[in-house]
């Protein structure tokens, strides 16, 4: 059986899928493997037959997955009975913990805000592990998507059998009776302590890179270091992988023999120690796989079988455990990474990197390797991969992995032993860290080596694997025809070919985009003729005490209309429209400037603007971006697509909402009008100047709001469909019932961002429908 349990492993994902998507889909594909295997690989009907009793083993495993995947717990329920399960968390005055109802047998994230300093002091230095708690709070359902291609947080915590959140008003930790500890919980509550030592003795630049490589915890890191190390494609190397666990195993098997213990106890020794490791790292996917595949290593030496297990079967193995355990892993992107990241450099091992001499040639086609093989992940979860990564990883692997892991380990040791570090050693860790940190974010920086597609689609991810096969293919069979000239041309297609698609399709969109409470549109145009975005949304911020300052707060622009503009390969923007000067329309911007292109800024003609322009303006000139103040009579066209200005007038002098851009826009002969917060008074200014002014589609005024959307305005202009761009449960009560009447009596389609999410027009040719995100 050696070298054949991969084939148990495909096999037990495709039933795993075919529980969770259209089970007849793969049952045909299942029975396509089956085929294929007796054809080209000569499998005996036996074993045949046990891969289809695999296949219909997870089909039945997946099923059972799914039918279990749902809450027992009444909404109108108050009262809990908790045990804390992980490491709570505290960012600011917000404190997150899951635990598991006594009553219910269901896991909660409870989450808290906390009410002073030195409340959050005591709650950092508290066990949470072994005790129950009773706790009164209210459930949430946690947040869904709300746009294309957003993050769901719902369905994230769906596949960890999460279906609530608890928001409760006291503190966790009352009214809580001490349990007996489990021994996992007391190497949790040892990972807990180790954590805030780190933090608490170490400074930050250190104790954040020794969490990560000790506890496998990134909570530590600066916002902006964690995301350089994302945009370069090296962040794998924060998490403890399965080089750092080989290394560290070969360590503590090296230091054992050398003391005179012998290799059966410390064989003994390590098969214990993994299990635990995993626990004290946090349990990543890359961390019980690499703990899973060495423990099945260790334990054939250990039985002295005649199994000898190949590292394809042992990852083979590993991951029909994991699987068998947890098959809604397989949505987990990290479980995605680590697998198939491994699985091609194993098999790359011996038909691709035997063949390169010297530890840089090879180290430099590991990463290639290894930057291929993650590529469609990469691309469907976060939409963009970085190709300096392929030459970062030859720099930071050796820095991380013969430096950072040993040094860092023996800095902890030391502290923890002797109470003191030697400053010396303290200053040499500071100033490497601190520089590589400032690489890697200088790094970051570098555009030009993004590769920015955008979300495939499944077609396109099956497009996807077949060329990276096909490369892996021609690089390992060295007379293929031609070899070089090929590789270098499917290398470039698979650079061009999503792009290619993207250019080629052929409709034009206006999606109102989803940004809570406040204005964020964008209009595409295909075949590049164009991409405006108006407005980008913004989040109001306010003068905090510096303990309740989160490490990295929510903000709109960075977090919402950047991923749904990377999602569908948006790089550039030719037009970025600002209407006015209120944060809710523009505070997102400097996020944008920050990560895309813009060709140009246009903002209204006014002789007061507010602080968030001027400091869009500045930021405008130190990246060389015109900036246009524009007014009434203002236009422009792009292929049949028509854009008027009409208003603010020139050099606008009154108050904000009523010196709005606003303009009349001629969109696949459909009529728009998009107003910003213009008020009431702007609306009548506008019908009395073009008192024939009819519209098909309205983008609503201040977001509903009564000071909006005049009656005479909505009567004259006549609108078939309006649509409102509007936070969920917003403190302004918007949009107003009178606004809402006075557009049904028009008979307008009415369409809401916070109850329908994102609203798109697909058009082409003359024709188009529109359609919410949300059904």
């Amino acid at each position: 059986m050696n070298g054949k349990f991969l084939y148990f492993a495909i096999t037990a994902l495709l039933g795993v899928l075919s529980a969770q998507y259209h089970w007849i889909s793969f049952i045909l594909i299942q029975t396509l493997y089956l085929y294929l295997l007796f054809k080209y690989k000569r499998f005996k009907k036996l074993h045949l037959a046990v891969i289809a009793i695999c296949f219909l083993t997870f089909f039945l495993i997946g099923l059972h997955a799914v039918s279990i995947n749902k809450s027992v717990i009444p909404a109108s329920t108050t009262t809990f009975y908790l045990h804390y399960t992980q490491d709570p968390k505290i960012n600011g005055d917000l404190l997150q913990v899951q635990a598991t109802d006594a009553q219910f047998k269901e896991k909660l994230l409870i989450r808290y805000k906390i009410k002073s300093e030195q409340e959050k002091e005591n709650l950092k230095t508290k066990t949470f592990y072994h005790c129950l708690c009773r706790v009164t709070g209210t459930l949430e359902k946690p947040a869904i998507a709300k746009n294309p291609n957003a993050f769901n947080y719902r369905n994230y915590l769906l596949r960890q059998n999460i279906y609530w959140i608890v928001e409760i008003q006291a503190s966790p930790l009352q009214n809580c009776s001490f349990m007996k500890a489990t021994p996992v919980e007391m190497i949790k509550q040892l990972r807990y302590s180790g954590i805030n030592y780190l933090e608490s003795h170490f400074p930050i630049e250190i104790a954040s890179l020794s969490a990560a490589l000790i506890f496998g915890d990134r909570n530590l890191f600066d916002p902006d270091v964690l995301s350089a190390y994302q945009k370069t494609g090296i962040v794998h190397l924060l998490a403890i992988s399965g080089l750092h666990v080989s290394l560290l195993i070969a360590m503590f098997f090296y230091i054992g023999i050398r003391f005179g213990l012998t290799r059966q106890f410390m064989i003994n020794f390590l098969l214990i120690l993994l299990p635990i490791y995993v626990v004290l790292t946090g349990g990543s996917p890359s961390v019980i796989r690499s703990a899973v595949m060495i423990f099945l290593v260790l334990l054939t030496v250990k039985l002295k079988v005649r199994l000898r297990l190949t590292p394809i079967d042992a990852i083979s193995l590993a991951f029909l455990f994991y699987l068998f355990f947890n098959p809604m892993v397989i949505f987990d992107a990290g479980f995605q990474l680590s697998f198939a990241v491994s699985l091609v450099i194993i098999l790359s091992a011996t038909y691709i990197l035997q063949g390169y001499e010297g530890n840089f040639t090879k180290m430099l086609a590991t990463s290639l390797i290894a930057q291929l093989a993650a590529l469609p992940f990469l691309l469907y979860h976060y939409f963009e991969v970085s190709l300096i990564g392929i030459f970062a990883n030859v720099v930071y692997i050796p820095l991380f992995s013969f430096l950072y892991l040993p040094g860092l380990y023996l800095l902890y040791i030391i502290q923890f032993v002797f109470g003191k570090t030697p400053l010396i050693l303290i200053k040499f860790f500071l100033i490497i860290i601190s520089f590589s940190n400032h690489l890697i974010e200088i790094l970051a920086d570098f555009s030009f080596f993004r590769f920015n597609p955008g979300r495939p689609n499944w077609l396109l991810l099956l497009i996807y694997i077949f060329i990276l096969l096909f490369i892996f293919y021609l690089w390992e069979t060295k007379t293929f025809p031609k070899r070089k000239g090929r590789l270098i041309l499917l290398c470039l297609g698979l650079l061009i070919f999503q792009k290619g698609w993207n250019w080629l399709y052929p409709f034009s969109e206006v999606t109102m985009i989803d940004v809570g409470q406040g204005d964020s549109i964008l209009i595409e145009f295909p075949q590049g003729k164009g991409t405006y975005l108006i407005d980008t949304g913004g989040t109001m911020n306010y003068a905090e005490e510096k303990w309740r300052e989160r490490t990295k707060p929510f903000e709109v622009g960075r977090d919402v209309v950047v991923p749904f503009l990377k999602g569908k390969g948006i790089t550039k923007i030719d037009k970025l429209i600002l209407t006015h000067g209120d944060m809710d329309h523009i505070g997102g911007t400097f996020s944008i400037l920050k990560e895309l292109e813009v060709k140009q800024i246009l903002m209204p003609s006014v002789i007061a603007p507010s602080d968030t322009e001027l400091g869009i303006t500045r930021e405008a000139q130190k990246k060389k971006i015109a900036v246009i103040k524009v007014s009434e009579g203002d236009r422009w066209v792009s292929g049949d697509n028509e854009f008027y200005i009409l208003s603010p007038e020139k050099n606008f002098s009154g108050e904000r909402n009523s010196g709005s851009i606003t303009f009349l826009a001629k969109l696949g002969g459909v009529r728009w009008f998009f107003g910003g917060d213009l008020d009431q008074e702007g609306e009548e200014k506008i019908i009395k100047k073009y008192p024939h002014l009819k519209i098909d589609v309205l983008k609503v005024g201040h977001h509903g709001s009564k000071t909006s959307s005049a009656e005479a305005f909505i009567n004259q202009i006549n609108p078939k469909a309006a649509l409102i761009s509007v936070g969920e449960k917003n403190r302004y009560g918007h949009p107003h019932s009178e606004v809402l009447e006075r557009l049904k009596k028009t008979n307008s389609l009415i369409f809401r961002t916070d109850q329908q999410g994102a609203i798109t027009y697909k058009f082409y040719d003359g024709s188009g429908t529109i359609s919410p995100y949300l059904p």
